[in-house]
């Protein structure tokens, strides 16, 4: 048995499509030949993907028709599959049901296809690092088998842990983490910035957190004390006092957990209560499909902060956040080469 990860496209444009159909497909459109079940080696596919792509390098051809391989061979039922979300801080487990299937009627980007079982979504923050670390790979298709990772999944899905077969010796390279040429470093450092927030901004610090992000922007703030605050976490205005507009009526939840639509909707009666223009809700979790059903009703009224939005403001206000804040968040910019050989299909 093994572990792969496969990526739901460069934005997670496919995440959706994955999770309600119960398949992974191979996504890489008109790049790949109809049916490419029937080729019969690796060599093959290196030798379809040269002919399709014949300025593109020898190690983009060898890396994609490693991964192309993985999808139509070595993949099994009952391997484990991981997709890491690109909308939620969550990866998505399951296990491959089916060998790779072919529909000649699909769109392209959908006719290689394999039946999944999806198990299980994880926090990334209850991942350990050198798991993430390997997830980290950036590519579309890549087995996991570093730190004996498939066993430690089982475990942690309580799945029974599979004695492995040793496979019969090949010349050729599996698409493994091993393979790969490049990590997402910045994903991993998010993934770090995170662990350190919810160790030191959990609870009631989490509304401290996003008061001190408003203050950044230039709000002038209200922030209400810990206990009972009757639905009003923090208060915004703009203006020297506060008393411009818009006017911002604030909640925070640090759980977990996804946001349910009844705390949407306690939102919308507060902002009605203390006369607020706009509503913020940010939730650690995320939100559930309820209230994302809600963003294009309450577009003009309501925005939604997840993990990803709350890191992407305090990175953009780091600078002028308190001192007191930047001292527990310490941060430092650095700067990396962008991979100039992607490795998702163009």
């Amino acid at each position: 048995m093994a572990l792969w990860m496969m990526r739901a496209g460069r934005h997670g444009e496919y995440e959706d499509r994955f999770l309600s159909t119960e398949r992974i497909y191979l996504t890489w459109g008109d790049a790949i030949p109809d049916d490419a079940r029937g080729f019969g080696s690796r060599a093959d596919v290196v030798q379809a993907l040269r002919d399709r792509w014949p300025n593109a390098s020898e190690g983009k051809i060898r890396n994609h028709a490693g991964q192309l391989w993985a999808f139509l061979r070595t993949m099994k039922p009952d391997d484990l599959i991981v997709v890491p979300s690109k909308k939620t801080p969550e990866l998505h487990f399951g296990a491959i049901r089916s060998d790779a299937q072919f529909d000649p009627d699909a769109e392209p980007d959908y006719r290689h296809y394999r039946e999944v079982a999806w198990l299980r979504d994880v926090p990334r923050s209850a991942m350990d690092k050198d798991l993430l670390y390997s997830l980290g790979a950036i590519m579309t298709i890549c087995e996991i088998s570093r730190n004996d990772a498939e066993a430690r999944v089982r475990r942690m899905l309580q799945l029974p842990v599979l004695k492995t077969v040793p496979a019969a010796a090949s010349q050729e390279v599996p698409a493994s983490e091993d393979a790969a040429t490049s990590i997402d470093y910045e994903q991993l450092a998010r993934d770090e910035i995170a662990a350190l927030i919810i160790r030191r901004f959990k609870g009631h610090g989490m509304e401290r957190l996003v008061d001190a992000i408003l203050r950044a922007q230039g709000y002038v703030t209200y922030h209400s004390p810990a206990g009972a605050d009757r639905g009003v976490d923090i208060l915004a205005g703009s203006g020297d006092l506060g008393f411009g507009s818009p006017k911002i009526c604030v909640q925070v939840k640090s759980e977990q957990a996804p946001v349910d639509h009844p705390t949407f909707s306690q939102l919308l009666g507060t902002m009605q209560a203390v006369g607020a223009d706009q509503g913020l809700l940010v939730s650690w979790g995320g939100f559930k499909s309820s209230v994302e059903r809600e963003v294009p009703r309450h577009f003009f009224k309501v925005r939604l902060w997840d993990q990803k939005k709350l890191l992407d403001q305090l990175f953009q206000h780091y600078d002028q956040l308190d001192e007191e804040i930047r001292a527990e968040i310490p941060l430092r910019r650095i700067w990396t080469v962008v991979p100039d050989d992607a490795d998702e299909s163009e």
